[in-house]
Formats: C-alpha cells, structure tokens, sequence
C-alpha cells in the first residue's frame, strides 16, 4: 500500500507598524496590532478553522484512517491565543484524534539554523515546549523553517535526538533520484529525511483552480489515480502545503473543501493510505544517502536561501541581529526578548527581497510594503531601537564572559539573600510557637526579623548596582595602565 503524507503549515509573522527614525529612543512598541489582528481573522474564517474542521470531518468519516501532520509557528499560535483562541481548540481537538502529528520547528519561523547553532537549538526547544504544553505531544519529526536544510544542520537536529526530518525534494539535489523514498543524511545517518513531492502537491495548491491547465478540472478521484499509479517502489509520498491555501488561495466556491473529503473515500477503494511520517519512518528503510553541502527550502526557483539572504540590505539586517544574540540569551527581561523573538521572523527578510521576474512578483505579493527598501529601512528603524535597549541593559564595553560572570555574581547574591530571609522566617515562626510567656522579647524579635525583611533587597540592589558600575569602569583602567606604558 502507498502511503501518502499531508502537511500543513501554519505561520504568520507579528507585522511591524510604520517606524520612523525619530521614533528611535522614544517607542519600544515595533507591531501592528490592527494589521496583525485583521490577517490572522480573516484568514482563519476563510482558511484555518474551516480546514481543521474538515480535517477533523475527514478523520471522523474514515474512522480514523485518515492522518495528516502539522506545522505550527509559535508567533502563530500566540496570534490565535490573542485573537481567534477557538482555533486552538479546534486544533486540540484533532490532536486529541491520536491523527495528527504536530512536527517540531523554530518558534519564531526564523533563519537562527543558518545564523545562530545556540539561538536555533533555544528556539526548537522553545517550540516543542509549547506544543507539548498545547497539545499533550511532543514532536518527533522536525522540519526547519520553509524546510531549509544542509548537511550541517543535520548534525545539528541529530545532536538534539532527532531521527525524522522534512525538506525540499530539490531537483538539484536529487538529480535523477526520486523524492518518493526515504533517503538518510550524508553527515548524520541516523537522521532519516523524507523529501517533498512538489509537483504532486502544486497541482492542489496552483492547479486546482486553473482553468487553463490541460488536467482541469482535478476531482479527488483522478488526484488518487495519479498517486496509486506511481511506481510500486516508491513507497511514500509527501505532499507540503500552507494551510491557508484552503479558503483563501482556492476559495471555497472552488469546490477544495469537498475535493479534500473525498480523497480518504477514494484512497481505500485504490490503496493508498493517509499517514502520519512517524507512521511511514517505522515501517520503511532508507535507499540511500543525501548530501546538502548548501542549504535548500522550498521557496523559490533555485529552491535556495536567497530568498532571505540574496542581497545586502537582508544581510546588513540578519548581521546587525544577531550580533547580539548571546546578549540577548543572557538578559532575563521578558519583553526584551519577546522582541528578540518576533524579530527573527524569516518574513521581514522576505520583504527585503530585490528578485525580478515570477519570484520578485511573489515576494511583492505577501510584502506589506511598497518596496524592498522601504521594507528594510523600516526594519532597520526598529532593529536601531532594540540594540538601544540591549545597550542599556548591557553595555558592549563589557564582554560577554565578563558580562556572564557578573550576572551570575548577581544571581548567586539574589539567592543567598534569599535564603537568608528563609533563615529569618523560620526563627520568627519558632518565636510565636513558643511557650515562653514573655512577650517582650517575641515583639522585640519580630521587629528586628521584619526590618531584616526590608533591608536585604535593598542590600541586593546596592549590591547589583555597585558590581554593574565596576564592571563598566573596568576598560577605562586598562586604557590609562596602557598610556602609562
């Protein structure tokens, strides 16, 4: 029997509002709040909730033979919680099924794989902690944002205990190989690699609604045809696709929504199963070996990178990021990295794109701006502020082994203070259960417990306050001993 994958992706960016220069130092607020809460409504009345609920339909109708996989961003998921929550229970209804697998991926849809090692492996972790925490699943099956993947990266998901992964069935890469196999990693063996079918999946997502296509119209019953037909060895096919192509893309009137409910009916009357990838990796082995020595997605023509990393204004902006991210990953302010968070989302290098021809038009389609240097100019405006807040917090005249040191300095003060009040507690507890029918001393006592109270987070701060300006004073010592010499 062949089985056949269905995944669907889930992500929306928080949009930026228009940030002008003068804003800098002034407004730490960076989002569109009404652009962000009309998108993520819109699409999920048209898009979202209608797909689930026929996925669920589809599960429901089959007896459960019906399986697919998701793939969610965690900035789409806190969109949903903000804005449209009645979405999340209707994805904890499906994951309730025991149907749907929920796959693993950067929370912020980000490019940390390619910039950051440490900033990416947060970032999964980050993720699968909140599909776990959603959903009661933890992921097992990784695939990257828009399924970049390289021979690097492999080692990197095989080093957090990841034997499944998704990406781009590039025709580079392939050559003459078929994307219908499973294939293990070069540099990562134990890392299995399931391969998209693109063609397969863009005569849904392109096609379906082509009047000028010569296979128009695609009625499930041929799209099922097309899948028993191939090969008897290719075993598995995996078929990619945005969620939001349903409803919004191919609106309902085109008739996708039946089209989808049909396909588990046909695929048990011409053997083909709807499966999960953990489903398939169990029961099939890999043909052979894939070396990624660059990194592929699945945007694109050249099913490259260059699509965020293709100019200078998009590399100017990842280097000026990133720059600071061990700063960042030190600092305990939750807004500062929120921010952090939302502004490593792929899409605000998307916008920046220059490309010419089919891919320029699909790049200026999704950007909200009017062109890739307003995108940028934009971007950078807000990028200026942040590393404002990052300076202020930690300056770069302290390095970072300095700066780590310092903080769990800090920290180790914090606790010892802590403890220290526990010690004060517990003997004022003694104290009051005691028999002793002098009063005096007991009230005595309190006082002094209470006033202890007060001071230690005073002595905490004094503390803090001293070491930071230490710290700072530190460089401007080493310069003077340098003129001396």
């Amino acid at each position: 029997m062949k089985s056949v994958c269905f995944y669907f992706k889930i992500h929306q960016p928080f949009r930026l509002k228009r940030y002008r220069f003068f804003d800098i130092g002034n407004d730490h607020y960076y989002y569109d709040d009404f652009a962000n809460d009309e998108i993520i409504t819109r699409l999920a009345e048209t898009s979202y909730i209608p797909m689930a609920e026929t996925l669920l339909q589809m599960i429901n109708d089959s007896n459960r033979d019906f399986k697919c996989s998701i793939s969610i961003s965690g900035t789409a998921i806190e969109q949903f919680q903000l804005y449209v929550p009645e979405f999340i229970d209707l994805l904890k209804k499906l994951a309730d099924t025991g149907c749907v697998e929920f796959l693993s991926g950067t929370y912020s849809h980000s490019l940390s794989a390619l910039e950051d090692p440490e900033e990416f492996i947060r970032e999964v972790k980050a993720h699968d902690s909140m599909i776990k925490r959603l959903f009661g699943v933890k992921p097992s099956v990784f695939a990257n944002t828009e399924l970049i993947y390289d021979d690097d990266i492999a080692c990197l998901i095989a080093s957090m205990g990841f034997k499944t992964a998704l990406t781009e069935g590039a025709k580079h890469i392939l050559g003459w190989k078929s994307p219908d196999y499973i294939y293990s990693a070069a540099t990562a063996p134990q890392v299995k690699l399931l391969l998209t079918n693109d063609k397969l999946a863009q005569d849904i997502s392109r096609n379906f609604n082509n009047t000028a296509w010569d296979e128009y119209p695609l009625t499930a019953d041929k799209y099922v045809d097309w899948l028993a037909s191939l090969p008897k060895e290719e075993q598995v096919v995996n078929l990619y696709l945005s969620m939001d192509t349903f409803g919004s893309f191919l609106p309902r009137e085109t008739g996708i929504f039946d089209f989808m409910k049909a396909l588990p009916r046909f695929g048990k009357e011409k053997g083909v199963a709807f499966t999960t990838p953990s489903d398939v990796v169990a029961k099939l082995k890999p043909v052979g070996e894939i070396s990624v020595p660059f990194p592929i997605s699945d945007i694109d023509e050249a099913r490259d990178v260059s699509a965020w990393k293709g100019n200078e204004l998009q590399n100017e902006a990842l280097n000026k990021l990133y720059a600071v991210a061990e700063r960042v990953s030190l600092c305990e302010d939750r807004r500062l990295k929120q921010d952090w968070e939302y502004l490593q989302s792929s899409d605000h290098f998307y916008y920046m794109s220059t490309k010419n021809m089919a891919d320029g038009a699909s790049h200026a389609a999704f950007s909200p701006y009017d062109s890739p240097f307003a995108a940028f100019t934009n971007y950078m405006n807000v990028l200026a502020d942040f590393l404002v807040r990052v300076e202020e917090q930690y300056p770069e005249n302290i390095d970072n082994e300095e700066l780590n040191s310092l903080l769990l300095t800090i920290r180790n003060q914090s606790q010892h203070i802590n403890e220290l009040n526990k010690e004060v507690n517990n003997l004022r507890n003694n104290i009051l259960n005691s028999d002793d029918s002098n009063n005096a001393p007991k009230e005595e006592t309190l006082e002094i417990a209470e006033a202890s109270d007060v001071e230690a987070p005073k002595a905490a701060d004094a503390t803090k306050k001293k070491v930071v300006k230490k710290a700072a004073s530190k460089p401007a010592a080493k310069t003077t001993r340098k003129k001396k010499a």
